[in-house]
Order: C-alpha cells, then sequence, then structure tokens
C-alpha cells in the first residue's frame, strides 16, 4: 500500500425489497450516507445474492446491463436504469488474485437488483465502475469466506468490495399484515450474528446451519448469506466492524449492514 492510498472498508449491505430503489427511508439513507463518508473507490466489486452460478464467474463487459430479475413489481422499478460502466481490467485482476480457482469472464449478466438497488443509494450518479462477482452454487459457505480472504488485496487498490443479500431472508414467511414485528428466530440469529462479528468469531458462520433451528429458518437458502461470508474475509487484524443500519423488515428480511474497516 503506497502512502498515498487508503483501505477501503469492506461492506455488507442487507438489500431487502426491490422497491428500496425507489424509497426513502433509514435503510436508503443510511447507504446514501455511507456513499458520502467513505472515500471515494475507482471501482466497485459487487457480490449480489442473485447471481448463482455453477463455477465462479465475473462480469468483464465494458458496459453492464441492468437487469430487472423480479416479478410483480410497479412499471416504475423496471424503468430504473443504472448505467454505470464496467471495468475488464479489473476483472482480469480479480481472475487474477483467485487463481488456481478457474474464473470465467463473463459479458452476458450485467448488474442485477442486489447490486443497482443499494448503488442507486451509494452513487447515485452511476459515476463509479462496477463489476460483479458470481457466487458458486455448487460450494460450501467455507468456500465462499476463502475467496473472500483472497480478494482482500482489492482493498488496497481503491476498490470497494460490497456484498448485497440479507442475514435473515426467509420469504415463505413474510408477514404484511404486521411487517414490523420481526419473528423471535429471525431477530434472535440476527442479533447471534452480530455478536460473532463484534467477537472476530467467523467460523461459527461458515458453519452456519449447525447453529440451531433459528439459523435454519432464517437461512432456508444460502444466496442471500454467502456475500456476507465474503466481506468477513477482507477483515484485517485491525479492522473494526461496524454497523451503519439494522433492523428487520417483513417480520423476516433481516436489513443489517456490515462495514469492515474504513
Amino acid at each position: 500500500m503506497t502512502a498515498k492510498a487508503k483501505r477501503l472498508p469492506a461492506i455488507f449491505l442487507g438489500h431487502g425489497s426491490p422497491m428500496n430503489t425507489l424509497e426513502s427511508n433509514r435503510y436508503t439513507q443510511a447507504w446514501q450516507q455511507l456513499g458520502e463518508s467513505i472515500p471515494r473507490p475507482r471501482a466497485i466489486l459487487a457480490i449480489s445474492a442473485h447471481w448463482q452460478t455453477e463455477g465462479t464467474a465475473v462480469t468483464a463487459m465494458e458496459r453492464p446491463r441492468t437487469i430487472h430479475d423480479f416479478r410483480g413489481f410497479p412499471k416504475t422499478l423496471f424503468d430504473v436504469e443504472y448505467p454505470a460502466i464496467g471495468d475488464p481490467a479489473l476483472a482480469a485482476r480479480v481472475a487474477e488474485l483467485l487463481v488456481p480457482t478457474q474464473v470465467s469472464l463473463d459479458q452476458s449478466w450485467g448488474l442485477d437488483h442486489g447490486t443497482w438497488s443499494v448503488l442507486v443509494h451509494v452513487y447515485p450518479k452511476a459515476d463509479v465502475p462496477v463489476i460483479q462477482l458470481s457466487l458458486d452454487a455448487t460450494q460450501p459457505a467455507s468456500y465462499h469466506y476463502e475467496i473472500g480472504t483472497r480478494l482482500a488485496p482489492l482493498r488496497d487498490e481503491g476498490v470497494l468490495v460490497l456484498g448485497s443479500g440479507n442475514v435473515v431472508h426467509n420469504l415463505r414467511v413474510i408477514n404484511f399484515s404486521d411487517p414490523k414485528t420481526p419473528y423471535d428466530w429471525a431477530e434472535r440469529f440476527n442479533s447471534r450474528v452480530r455478536e460473532l462479528l463484534e467477537k472476530r468469531e467467523h467460523e461459527p458462520l461458515t458453519r452456519y446451519q449447525e447453529m440451531g433451528r433459528d439459523a435454519l429458518l432464517s437461512v432456508p437458502t444460502p444466496e442471500h448469506f454467502l456475500p456476507l461470508l465474503y466481506i468477513l474475509g477482507m477483515q484485517q487484524k485491525k479492522d473494526e466492524v461496524t454497523f451503519p443500519v439494522d433492523g428487520i423488515d417483513l417480520a423476516s428480511i433481516s436489513m443489517l449492514a456490515v462495514k469492515v474497516g474504513g
């Protein structure tokens, strides 16, 4: 790290409903404040819950498309575009850091809503290049954590690594009639994750399936939890962990944000 360089934080955001794209609430306001408070990155590497692949891939096109990967929402949400440019050189650097893991340089995906629904608040001008790294759905949680450790040098290279998912994400039991009252199990698991992060105890989180019934209800499928592990893998010895915003929406969706370092 040169004298002029400043190590960037690594950030995980609970993105919640795609409608947060259009709303101003305490979550989106916290995301905006993050963008205003951290050093400006030269580029962003996003790890979204919504791009699962067999093997690992990274977007490598000059101009990634805005993907509207949802149904049943208002037309105004489908009209949203996030026209950030890509960064093929950064994609190649990601592949280099992950050797011997084979990384496909993808030309077809783009930016899905896990990425752009938060970035419209963090960098609303879409003036920072963005690439996405996929989640290899064939691998265990420990693999994703280890990939994060290997990508940690990017923090010293002006790259903001952004994970987007939800610590608690159970769509099957969303409670629209009482959205502000979380399920007990959701609240307990969310609090337990925070406690482990504060103690720098990462290993239990790479084995979250063994954390009991609360974990099984909170993480019925892994994709929204795994982006957090990439961010934890980047934590360095002196990095503090802070929580820019927290809360549980719709009774079963954690909006916890985690900032490592910075």
